[in-house]
């Protein structure tokens, strides 16, 4: 047989495998408002740079009926591209074939380009639209679920791990997402849950839908399994590409350095955003922008946990982390989920070389009854854990409030801080000088011929002697008490001067954090 005719027999091999599912199957994907599972991939990857592997690897089942099936590919898409000229490795999962379900082979395709990214190490991007382990495999689809999550873990901290919900996923699924670096969703599309409806409503009788259950919103607002949030696939595609550029490709490298950039201060200035009143609550967020190379910020969990916020930005134009309490909402206090966001993005700042800026103004941890009971002292203590495991370099400041544990938590010297800054308005004490003065000034207090004037004069002398930020600064816990409009300039500084900073820790397998 000729060079032609083999060629000819590949091409028509290659048309029938490149129809996954057939017409029919895809016009009924499309009217779902979503894209193939090729189109996917291109949308993310540099236009002609996917080359696409195991194209004509086949199912292994036999029972059922399975050995008379043709599944192009086994359901799932695996190759290599690049994005703004990075190598990546990607996978997206056909629900146009047998529902994307999950077999042996199918399981084999996504280790093996999970693999490949790990030797080369690289970031791996996965599109989950899938329903779900095929029974028809029993126990093998569950074997292949088990070699991902083996592998999942196997990457962790070494290459960025990108997951991507773009229809069901559900059952044992859900946990290769769970393990990864960053979880993406879109409205509408998404639907993440470990039972559906149909197994809660004969298990425990009660009706909700899958939206209701394990859309999207769910998942960034309320579980907070997700990290960005997106109204159309196109616009998941663009969060993908603009976090690939704050991040590096393993953990060996830095992220990439751009050009340095002012900030937008004519529409960012931090006398405009920051109040005169103390109590008075202000978007966080502004000013981490005042100080941001152009402005720029890109928020992760936006929707979920709002008391604190994180997310990447750049400083002279290297990549960093920022994480900075938000008193418009609950004051910026600490709980039980903030904590959590918080800690997990420090970890990953730490395991990429991401310098970290916190920004700190709060009252401390929340009280009560209910964040008791969901363990906040467990919780919390995440955030202790993290900061203090820390050796990126870190610079903290103080914006306003720093009262009790939270002034520890939140990156203080204590927890080996680099730098710690802060501004005139910073009240840095055990708590604050209202509670602080009816215990201290009890007596003088309640013995007053007008007890409420005394209380006023009591809780301004406190505030005169304690809460400032020249206390800790005399005891060498605050670096520079600083303008406001100097903060820049000294977080330049700090990273500038931090960029070859080397920690030794003790030697030991690893420490146990508060799970």
């Amino acid at each position: 047989m000729s060079i032609r005719s083999k060629t000819a027999e590949l091409r028509a091999r290659m048309t029938e495998a490149l129809q996954g599912g057939g017409e029919k199957a895809i016009e009924k994907q499309k009217a779902t408002g979503k894209l193939t599972a090729r189109e996917r991939i291109t949308s993310i990857v540099d236009p002609g740079s996917f080359y696409e592997y195991d194209l004509f690897v086949e199912h292994s089942g036999k029972e059922f009926g399975m050995d008379k099936k043709y599944l192009p590919g086994d359901g799932v898409i695996t190759g290599t591209g690049t994005v703004s000229g990075h190598p990546v490795c990607i996978y997206a999962q056909d629900f146009t074939v047998a529902g994307g379900s999950l077999g042996y082979m199918h399981a084999k395709k996504i280790t093996k380009i999970m693999d490949h990214a790990l030797k080369l190490k690289v970031p791996i991007i996965g599109i989950n639209d899938s329903g779900g382990a095929r029974i028809q495999e029993g126990v093998n689809a569950l074997a292949g679920y088990g070699d991902i999550f083996y592998l999942n873990t196997a990457a962790s901290g070494v290459i960025p791990q990108l997951s991507i919900i773009l229809g069901p996923c559900a059952g044992g699924a859900v946990y290769s997402p769970a393990l990864t670096d960053f979880v993406f969703v879109v409205d509408n599309i998404s639907k993440m849950f470990i039972t559906g409806p149909e197994v809660i409503k004969s298990v425990l009788g009660e009706d909700i839908s899958q939206e209701d259950l394990g859309g999207a919103r769910v998942h960034a607002e309320i579980t907070g399994n997700a990290h960005f949030f997106a109204n159309t696939e196109n616009d998941c595609f663009e969060q993908i590409k603009q976090l690939l550029s704050y991040i590096p490709f393993n953990n060996d490298n830095k992220a990439k350095s751009f050009p340095s950039k002012a900030p937008r201060t004519k529409s960012y200035k931090i006398e405009t955003f920051f109040p005169t009143a103390p109590k008075q609550p202000y978007d966080v967020r502004n000013i981490i922008r005042s100080v941001t190379d152009d402005s720029e910020f890109l928020e992760v969990q936006e929707l979920f946990a709002g008391n604190v916020v994180v997310g990447f930005a750049r400083i002279n134009g290297d990549s960093v982390g920022f994480v900075a309490n938000q008193p418009l909402v609950m004051a910026g206090v600490l709980d039980v989920d903030s904590s959590d966001k918080v800690a997990r993005f420090i970890r990953y700042c730490d395991a990429f070389n991401i310098p970290l800026v916190t920004m700190v103004d709060l009252p401390g941890y929340l009280p009560g009854i209910d964040q008791e009971h969901a363990g906040v002292i467990r919780h919390g203590a995440k955030i202790l854990y993290a900061y203090s495991e820390a050796t990126v370099p870190k610079i903290t400041i103080i914006l306003r409030k720093a009262y009790g544990g939270g002034y520890i938590a939140m990156c203080s010297h204590h927890l080996k801080a680099d730098f710690v800054f802060a501004w005139p308005t910073a009240e840095i004490a055990v708590m604050g000088p209202e509670g602080a003065a009816n215990i201290i000034f009890r007596n003088e207090i309640t013995s007053a011929e007008n007890p409420e004037k005394m209380r006023q004069e009591k809780i301004a002398e406190y505030k005169e002697r304690f809460a400032n930020p020249y206390v800790a600064a005399a005891y060498g816990y605050v670096d520079a008490v600083i303008k406001p409009t100097e903060t820049r300039n000294y977080i330049v500084q700090a990273l500038s001067i931090s960029r070859g900073k080397k920690e030794v820790s003790p030697q030991r397998k690893h420490g146990i954090p508060p799970f």
